[in-house]
Order: structure tokens, then C-alpha cells, then sequence
């Protein structure tokens, strides 16, 4: 059935190839599973490798006080209470084992006096928690993943682009996708596929992801029958670049307000003091994203059009030895030395709470043998993610999807795969090339970008948000009608029409999950709806597919057993 296309079978088939995928392959690989790793760009070319701040783990080598308890407490507090809470107490009790193993796999970190990790402070966490390597930590943790999978034997599929899960059945069969260099089309078979494919922030006109984040992990498990959950929780990070305009949106890590670094008007007011007069810059992220943007837009701002942070008061061996990135960056981008000046920042499009849904013991979605981990997966953080707690999300839950996918292909036999389906794909992927007079698919990117930087940004409404929803049904008439010139060849134009079709699916989940939630919490905010609603407060926004209609309804979280909820008892009466 299959000759005419190039054929790979595995046990796992992990789709991405960040922190989650390769800590799931090497999860699987210890299980005896055969294990491939699919990658959009080049193997150590991930997101993760962004992650400058560090990974957050109740290790107490610094605040000796620090514990689980209150780590899972400051994950739900940041979160909302609308976390699921077994992910939390998984998250909060699993990951100082977790970044132990990395240290032992050979992982640097920097060392405190006595040669323990260190740990330095992040907002919305109690105590000094993130273990970090200077600001290049995600890059150490690629680093050491990477070796330790290639020296375990999986093998790996690098430009290569997944357009479409194969299902035997209600059971996930496989999948099929096509080679960007070439253009050739090629399937796998697989008993168990792990999705971590990362996020969506390509939809936004200023963000901090690069070409890669499309959401296509989150399309591709919608489109197979999988449910999303808690997809209005878009975090916009305080701090990217705002000048010069072609490094808008670039990040700039929030360590450097962990070591101290202070946010300023262009009245040089430290404006934070309004906000939150307790932990000033150290807030949670989607409280300094607000200040910030209100600042801008009461006249406030810079003259870009952002905020100043300034760390030039420390020394400048102390800031060019604790954020050695960050210093070259300016340097380099912005003809900007930080240690004598401050850096000119604003609020860019970072991370998605929302994702996959999946069980938090197995991280299993709802379709049998689909799993997903790290930022394509929902639950842990709930409304609002704190900063360190998306590298130990992705060992934590990466390990656990690799070894849940292993055991689940261990106990199911090989699904057939459906030579009709195979077929519809091959011909969703050819059509563009057959149409002569059809949309160009980068106008439509650019204006999807502009609508939901717009209409779907740090502050909605109602009308905002209904009009964005309009504009996103309109454009998904033309992205059927995508023409492209030009051979397969790696050609750019074609591989964005497939990345648009994600993009258009995960908008308009956003904005669907948006226009339901009339309060504000977390990343979510509504200018119509400034406050938060307790009725709102324990429901999730689930989303499935129905035939080829999107539909929404509210689920219900599931109560906290008593224990925890003692662990939470005293922050709940504060409002937070």
C-alpha cells in the first residue's frame, strides 16, 4: 500500500525535539522502546534553548525554608487556582530529582560557595528556586539532552514537518508529513506519538518565538479528536526588545530583574511601586506586562513605545559575568552596553498556558495513544505561568509522557494505517501547486499577525474579541484557496500555507476561549470585565472538534483533596 512513499516505524514517535521531546525519548529509549524524534529545524534549534532565566526546584540550597508544599502553592497562586492540581503537586514534588539527573548527565550550573546548584529569585516564586547556568540555561539543559539521547540510539528526523496524525480506528496510528528540503513525502507508524511541538506565538505580530511556533502539535492533535483546554491564556512576556524595529519582540530574561534590575518610566518613576508595591519587579509576569503597557498608554512611555530596565547600578564584572547573553545581545542588536545604560523593553507574545489536554499521571490526551508535554500541553499552569517553571515542566512531563507512551505501545498492537487518508493528506499538500490565481498565503500571515496583535492582545473586550473571531472566519476561506509557484524545492511560501492552517486553528481557539471567559485572570484580561469572577474560578474552556466546527463548553476542575487544599487555605483569603 505504501511503497511509493519513504516508511519509518517505531515504537514512539516524538513529534519536537525541545526539552519535552528529547526528555521523553530518553524516557521511552530506558524503557526499550524504538524511539524517533521528529524536528521542524535542526536538532538543538528548540525553544527551550530561549530559556535564559533558569529551571524552578524546591532544592532549598539557598533559602533553606524552600519545599514542595510551597513551590506547588506558588505555582497555584500564580496559576489562579486554575491549574490542575495533581500536575502542580507532580511538577512541584518531581523536578529538584529531575534537574539532579541532568547534573548527573553531565549539565554545569552555577555553584554556590559549598558547590551546591544555585539558586537565584524569579517573580511569583517565595524563595531564591531557579537553578541556572548564567542566562544561557535552556541552551546547557538542549546541550545535555541531546548528548545523552544520541549516545542512547534514537534516531532523528530533522526539517521535517508533520501535516497530519493517521488514526487506526480511535487510536493514533502514525503520522505523515513531508521533508523540507525536498518536498518528498514521507510516514512513520507508531503504537504511541508524543506531541511537543512548543507554542503559538507566530500568530502575534510581536513575540519571542521564532518561525518554528506555529502550534502545530495543538492543530494536529485538535484535527485527530483530541481535546485543547485553557486556550484564552496567551502570556505576554514584560520585557522583549522594542528597538531597533528588526529585534522587536526578541526576549529579554526576566533574571535580569531576578538580579536586580529596575523598571523606570521615561519620568525615570519606578512605576512598579504602583503595581505591586510588595514585589515590585519580581511580580508575577502577566502583573509587569499590564503595568508596562498602561504606562505606554497613559503617555508614559519610552520613546519606543516601552519601559526602561536598568541593571547599570550593579557592577559591570557582576552583570556581564550573571547575564552574559544579555550583555552581548544589546551589544550587538542595540549598539546598547547595559552595564553603563539601561535597555528599552515592552511587552511581547512568550507562551501559551493552553494546549493539549491530557491526564496528569500519563500526560495521555484524550485520543488513545496521544500524549503531549512542555508548552504544547495545558493544566500545569493554569491562567498564568511563572517564569523557571517551564524548564521543569518539561523534564517532569516530558519524562512522564516518554515513559507512559512507551508502556502504552508495549500492551497495544501495530495499527494499520489507512492508504485513504495517507492519499488526503498527499493531496491537501499538492493542491496550492495546481491553482493558478489563488491568495498569497504571506499577506494572510501578516494579517492574522496584525488581528490578533490587535484585537486578541494584552487587553480585550467583548467587540474586539467578536470582530477578531469574524476576521479569522474570513481568512479561512482564502487559506483554502493558497497558491503557490515553484517547485517543491524547499520553498518557503509552501510550507507557510501548511504552518497558516495551525495557526488559523489555534487562533481561533484563543479567541473563542476568550470571548467565553467574561473576567480577568492571569495572562487574561478584559477591559469589560476588569475583575476576577468566583464563578468563573473553577471551570476550565475546553475545545473539541466537532465534524469541521469548532465547539466550546466549560468543564469543571476537579476538586483539591483536602491536604492540598490546607497548603493553599491561607493564599485563597488573600484574593490572590
Amino acid at each position: 500500500m505504501n511503497e511509493k512513499y519513504e516508511t519509518h516505524e517505531h515504537d514512539v514517535l516524538i513529534i519536537g525535539a525541545g526539552g519535552a521531546g528529547l526528555r521523553a525519548a530518553i524516557e521511552a529509549l530506558a524503557q526499550g522502546a524504538s524511539v524517533g524524534v521528529i524536528c521542524k529545524s535542526l536538532l538543538g534549534k528548540a525553544h527551550t534553548v530561549m530559556a535564559e532565566g533558569g529551571i524552578a526546584a524546591a532544592m532549598a540550597n539557598v533559602d533553606q525554608a524552600d519545599n514542595w508544599q510551597v513551590h506547588f502553592r506558588d505555582t497555584m497562586r500564580g496559576g489562579k487556582f486554575l491549574n490542575n492540581w495533581r500536575m502542580a503537586q507532580i511538577h512541584a514534588q518531581e523536578s529538584s530529582e529531575r534537574v539532579r539527573e541532568l547534573e548527573q548527565w553531565g549539565a554545569l550550573f552555577d555553584r554556590t560557595e559549598d558547590g551546591r546548584i544555585l539558586q537565584r529569585a524569579f517573580g511569583g516564586h517565595t524563595f531564591k528556586r531557579l537553578c541556572h547556568v548564567g542566562d544561557r540555561t535552556g541552551l546547557e539543559m538542549i546541550r545535555t539532552l541531546q548528548d545523552r539521547g544520541v549516545q542512547m540510539g534514537f534516531d532523528v528526523y530533522m526539517e521535517c514537518t508533520v501535516t497530519r496524525l493517521l488514526k487506526d480506528g480511535d487510536r493514533v496510528a502514525g503520522a505523515f508529513g513531508y521533508w523540507r528540503e525536498n518536498g518528498r513525502f514521507v510516514l512513520f507508524k507508531a503504537k504511541s506519538i508524543v506531541v511537543a511541538t512548543g507554542g503559538i506565538g507566530k500568530a502575534w505580530s510581536i513575540t519571542s518565538n521564532s518561525w518554528e511556533y506555529t502550534g502545530d502539535g495543538m492543530a494536529l492533535a485538535y484535527d485527530a479528536g483530541a481535546d485543547l483546554m485553557d486556550m484564552e491564556f496567551v502570556q505576554f512576556h514584560p520585557t522583549g526588545m522594542v528597538w531597533p524595529p528588526g529585534v522587536q519582540g526578541i526576549l529579554v530574561t526576566e533574571a535580569v530583574r531576578g538580579e536586580g534590575g529596575i523598571l523606570r518610566n521615561r519620568l525615570g518613576e519606578r512605576f512598579m511601586e504602583k503595581y505591586d508595591p510588595k514585589r515590585m519587579e519580581l511580580s508575577t509576569r502577566d502583573v509587569v506586562a499590564r503595568a508596562i503597557y498602561t504606562e505606554v498608554r497613559e503617555g508614559r512611555g519610552t520613546e519606543h513605545g516601552g519601559a526602561f530596565l536598568d541593571i547599570s547600578h550593579k557592577p559591570a564584572e557582576y552583570v556581564k559575568r550573571k547575564l552574559p547573553s544579555m550583555y552581548h545581545q544589546f551589544l550587538e542588536l542595540a549598539d546598547v552596553d547595559i552595564t553603563k545604560e539601561p535597555m528599552e523593553v515592552g511587552p511581547t507574545c512568550h507562551y501559551v498556558m493552553g494546549g493539549v489536554r491530557v491526564e496528569a499521571d500519563t500526560a495521555q490526551s484524550s485520543l488513545p495513544g496521544l500524549f503531549a508535554a512542555g508548552e504544547a500541553a495545558a493544566g500545569l499552569h493554569g491562567a498564568n505561568r511563572l517564569g523557571g517553571n517551564s524548564l521543569s515542566d518539561l523534564l517532569v512531563f516530558g519524562r512522564r509522557a516518554g515513559l507512559a507512551a512507551a508502556q502504552h505501545a508495549k500492551t497495544t498492537s501495530t495499527p494499520a494505517l489507512d492508504g485513504r487518508e495517507i492519499e488526503d493528506a498527499e493531496r491537501e499538500l499538492l493542491t496550492p501547486f495546481e491553482r493558478k490565481d489563488g491568495e498569497n498565503p504571506y499577506n494572510l500571515h501578516s494579517d492574522l499577525q496584525e488581528v490578533m496583535q490587535a484585537q486578541v492582545g494584552i487587553f480585550r473586550t467583548e467587540e474586539d474579541l467578536q470582530s477578531a473571531l469574524t476576521k479569522i472566519g474570513q481568512f479561512k476561506q482564502p487559506s483554502e484557496q493558497f497558491s503557490i509557484t515553484g517547485s517543491r524545492m524547499f520553498n518557503p511560501g509552501w510550507h507557510l500555507c501548511r504552518d497558516l492552517k495551525s495557526m488559523l486553528t489555534v487562533s481561533e481557539a484563543v479567541t473563542r476561549s476568550a470571548i467565553a471567559r467574561r473576567e480577568s485572570r492571569g495572562a487574561h484580561s478584559r477591559i469589560d470585565y476588569p475583575k476576577l469572577d468566583p464563578e468563573w474560578g473553577n471551570k476550565n474552556n475546553v475545545i473539541s472538534r466537532r465534524a469541521d466546527r469548532m465547539e466550546l463548553r466549560q468543564e469543571p476542575i476537579p476538586s483539591i483533596p483536602e491536604d492540598l487544599q490546607a497548603l493553599l487555605a491561607e493564599e485563597k483569603g488573600t484574593g490572590a
